[in-house]
């Protein structure tokens, strides 16, 4: 009886040691940009961005993105709150922090691209830009979403199906709301043939080069005044 109490108390034990390991594993990946937002946080005490302005928000594209270069015309009204490597589950997850206390009129969205080596289905991913969505409308109910659609890489080409597959998604779910404009830059991002044009990207085929670039200020510029 007293060897079957020990043996019960000590895979007991086990079992709570090993929760315990699989929590403390799983903690880097929630809190994985918590560095990268706690810098735009301390950057904005000491230089409060402006209200009512656009904040770029997503992965490396967003990061990547030449603001003043671009879109002259917005000054410092332009945020970058991009970190690269994101997902849509991020930008859903630190929308209160880094979009919702600028007041901003107008947001502007690139996520998904990193999804793609991801398990999550598409319906996932949609899933957590509609919350990413929801976040937006409940903290400030009068700005405007520009969600620009997952674009079509050198790279990441035989996650073609799977760009697609999103791209679509979130398109059905922007024509539900009147805040949001999808923008789908795919056709202009592809050769005659329907390839991928490989001068619209760096050497490594995933990041994008100024030609590139010049397609999304030709697509999203206007949405912008």
């Amino acid at each position: 009886m007293r060897q079957r109490l020990l043996t019960g108390i000590a895979t007991i034990f086990v079992l709570f040691s090993a929760g315990l390991v699989a929590r403390q594993a799983a903690a880097p990946a929630v809190d994985r940009w918590e560095s990268d937002i706690a810098k735009f946080e301390a950057q904005d005490r000491q230089t409060p961005p402006p209200q009512n302005g656009v904040v770029f928000i997503g992965s490396s594209s967003i990061v990547r993105w030449n603001l003043a270069q671009s879109f002259p015309e917005l000054g410092a009204n332009a945020i970058n709150r991009g970190f690269g490597g994101s997902l849509m589950a991020d930008a859903a997850r630190y929308v209160d922090r880094i979009v919702i206390p600028y007041k901003p009129r107008l947001v502007v969205l690139y996520e998904g691209d990193n999804d793609l080596m991801t398990t999550d289905t598409p319906e996932q991913i949609n899933a957590q830009f509609t919350t990413f969505l929801d976040k937006v409308h409940a903290g400030v109910p009068d700005a405007k979403v520009i969600a620009i659609g997952v674009k079509p890489s050198v790279d990441r080409w035989a996650k073609l199906d799977r760009v697609r597959a999103i791209n679509a998604l979130m398109r059905a779910e922007a024509s539900r709301r009147a805040y949001v404009t999808f923008v789908d830059v795919e056709k202009p991002m592809l050769t005659a043939d329907g390839k991928a044009r490989p001068e619209l990207y760096v050497e490594d085929g995933l990041h994008m080069s100024p030609a590139g670039y010049e397609i999304w200020n030709a697509a999203v510029g206007p949405l912008l005044r």
